[in-house]
């Protein structure tokens, strides 16, 4: 037995540098892959296609992540924790559809997503020479930088003029080496049609949060609706369901150990090809200070919520957001220690450094990119506290002084002559502005807030002597506790109310400075420093990008082949079989997940506290037909092959045949340092298993009719 299992476990480590490449391909790319030796069914050309339909028109980016179409009438099908905002906007403490879930008994009952707006790709293509060709005789890295960002507002207003529901935006891949533009299609009428309870949808929270074995119901019914001419438009009771020109089949065949899937969808960002001086600053700054605050404030949360329902569900998006990306960044700093990785980016570099030695042409020309590099870093090294804080003031120290900041910067923006206003701020900037307030404050909720601001004032107390920020100094004169101040601003200011601030959008600073709101002037105070670190940050932009694109070109001398390009939010393939892995020696992870599982998990208390009625199913083997035959189960979830990260939830699974057997909505903890590089033995997908979405919907949520639409048997 030993050696049988040994055996399978030495076939599938080798499979796994056969059946799947590393990487995160464009759409153009796909005909190098040679996905056919692979397992693929279908043809390349049914994946993407500029001439017919194909399975790319399936699929949308929403909400952060990734959806697809499965009904001719504009449902979508993404995980609960991209759909997870909408839901707990139209939550209450009377509609707790976080806690009780959420199932629309028709078309209209269905609720509005607020503030999600979903993005059908429409077009690619490369723009390189129409960015690039005006700026090649300018060295100066900022000029260069603004010079490229005029021409890509100059080409994507072009396209969007007059058009409301197109959205054209120019992605750079390979650190600028190559320059594509994309159009959307843009639909703000989306709605939610059925979502699991938490105790479904979020089973075993922030404790099973990238890790494997996993039992979560991570999914989603939304649906799209356009205006009865199909052009994308705002909420509205006239509109009618999309009609997409492809959506996703339901598989109807078992999945099974080493059947191959594929994967199309919206990765965010890698980072493959930077060096060590990106490697060090995230491993021993970045990193660490996010973990730390980002833990204190979920504390300061669930402190101040445990008591009350309206605050677990003000603050429910806000909390996984940042439990989500605190535990992410454990993984990378853990990932990079147990891996050594500093150092096999700087031995790298070395073994970088002896192939240009061996050629002086190529050493005048590469020779200094990674000390190039490193200076910009040290200029980011000087005043790291304090743009650390102030970073905390535009974003964590309350919805109150966040909204004034927004607002005072922006107005003071473009008040500036518009040749040095920062790209795509403009009057229409105060438009979105206004629609983003009222889902700002849904999550407001005053204790929470209050304590962030104050532990926000704390935190810029406490900075060291040389990085104090000049624009609090009027703070010592008042003879107050940070509490008592935040007390003040609140008792003081009309920035508490959702729609006073919407009036205010659009004055001018002076005018704003006139009201002498509270959090009003504390913006102001900080204005100049918060707009010095913003000008600190496209410095480093501008000087670094260069740097980064000529490392490319080196790459691509040395290593003498493609280089696949890291993500960067646009619409990517990726690919590999359904597969375990060994996370340490002597264990071995079975690629599939079961119902019995779930309850065998069962705590009765949050995050492991199973439903009754799902209980009651599972004992009654009520499985109806979602059972696969070697598990003798309904399956949950499973893991394979695939290069996938932030953005990629939601995403299809796609089987040999183009049809979805799964939806993607995590990686496994031991590959959290993916963003930096790939590990083919280690790296994992972790998705839902579409029969248990079947099986959720039809069994437990009473929702047969969304599998009628979709055209399941049940």
């Amino acid at each position: 037995m030993k050696k049988i299992f040994f055996t399978m476990i030495l076939m599938f480590l080798s499979v796994s540098n056969i059946f799947s490449q590393e990487g995160m391909w464009m759409l153009n790319q796909l005909e190098k892959l040679d996905l056919k030796s692979k397992g693929l069914k279908i043809g390349v050309s049914d994946i993407y296609n500029t001439d017919k339909p194909a399975l790319y028109n399936a699929i949308i980016q929403i909400g952060g992540g990734t959806a697809s179409f499965v009904s001719k009438d504009g449902l979508i099908v993404t995980n609960h924790h991209v759909a997870y905002t909408a839901i707990q906007r139209a939550s209450s403490e009377q509609n707790d559809y976080l806690t009780n879930g959420f199932l629309a008994a028709n078309r209209t009952d269905e609720i509005p997503a607020q503030g999600y707006t979903a993005r059908l790709l429409q077009e690619m293509k490369d723009v390189t020479s129409e960015i690039t060709s005006s700026v090649k005789d300018i060295n100066d890295p900022q000029e260069r930088q603004r010079k490229i960002q005029e021409q890509i507002q100059a080409m994507t207003d072009l396209i969007e003029e007059g058009k409301t529901d197109i959205q054209a935006r120019v992605s750079q891949t390979y650190n600028g080496k190559e320059y594509y533009l994309f159009i959307y299609k843009t639909f703000k009428d989306v709605r939610v049609v059925y979502a699991p309870p938490d105790m479904i949808g979020r089973f075993g929270g922030d404790i099973d949060n990238w890790m494997w074995p996993r039992h979560t119901g991570d999914f989603s019914f939304m649906r799209v609706y356009s205006a009865p001419d199909g052009t994308g438009s705002e909420y509205d009771l006239a509109n009618v369901p999309y009609k997409p020109k492809v959506w996703l089949k339901v598989s109807q065949t078992d999945l099974d150990e080493g059947d191959f899937t594929f994967i199309l969808g919206y990765p965010g960002y890698t980072t493959r090809y930077r060096s060590s001086n990106s490697v060090s600053w995230n491993l021993k700054e970045n990193y660490p200070f996010v973990i730390k605050n980002f833990k204190e404030i979920i504390e300061i949360t669930e402190d101040l919520t445990k008591d009350s329902e309206e605050g677990k569900i003000k603050v429910a998006s806000l909390q996984r957001g940042l439990a989500n990306t605190q535990k992410n960044f454990e993984g990378k700093v853990e990932g990079m220690i147990k891996t050594n990785y500093l150092q096999e980016k700087l031995d790298f570099e070395k073994e970088f450094m002896s192939w240009l030695d061996k050629n002086s042409a190529l050493k005048e020309k590469y020779g200094t990119i990674i000390s190039d590099e490193k200076k910009y870093y040290d200029i980011l090294e000087k005043t790291k506290h304090k743009d650390n804080v102030l970073g905390m003031f535009g974003g964590l120290a309350g919805t109150p002084l966040s909204a004034a900041i927004q607002i005072y910067n922006i107005t003071k923006e473009i008040e500036k002559p518009e040749s040095e206003r920062r790209p795509g701020i403009t009057i229409e900037t105060f438009d979105r502005i206004k629609e983003q307030v009222p889902l700002n404050y849904a999550n407001y909720y005053e204790p929470v807030d209050k304590a962030l601001m104050i532990r926000t004032i704390n935190m810029a107390a406490e900075l060291p002597g040389d990085q104090r920020i000049n624009g609090l100094k009027y703070l010592t004169d008042i003879e107050m506790m940070p509490d008592a101040i935040v007390e003040d601003y609140w008792q003081n200011s009309k920035l508490v109310e959702p729609d006073y601030v919407v009036s205010i959008v659009g004055k001018s600073s002076s005018e704003l400075e006139a009201l002498d709101d509270p959090f009003i002037n504390m913006a102001a105070a900080l204005y100049p420093e918060l707009d010095e670190l913003t000008t600190q940050g496209q410095s480093f932009g501008a000087g670094v990008i260069p740097i980064r694109k000529k490392y490319i070109d080196a790459l691509y001398e040395w290593k003498g082949s493609n280089l696949y390009p890291d993500a960067n939010g646009t619409m990517r393939f990726t690919y590999g079989p359904v597969k375990g892995y060994m996370p340490e020696d002597a264990v071995w992870y079975y690629p599939f997940t079961t119902l019995r599982g779930v309850v065998n998990k069962e705590k009765n208390e949050d995050p492991f506290d199973v439903p009754d009625k799902l209980v009651e199913l599972y004992n009654n083997k009520d499985w109806g037909n979602y059972v696969d035959p070697e598990l003798e189960q309904v399956p949950v979830a499973f893991t394979h092959m695939g290069d996938i990260t932030g953005g990629s939830s939601g995403s299809p699974i796609m089987n040999a045949n183009g049809e979805i057997v799964g939806i993607a909505f995590d990686g496994n903890y031991e590959s959290m340092i993916s963003d930096w590089q790939y590990d083919a033995d280690l790296q994992r997908v972790i998705s839902v298993d579409i029969r248990y979405v079947l099986f959720i919907t039809d069994k437990f949520g009473n929702g047969g009719f969304i599998l009628d639409e979709m055209g399941v048997k049940h």
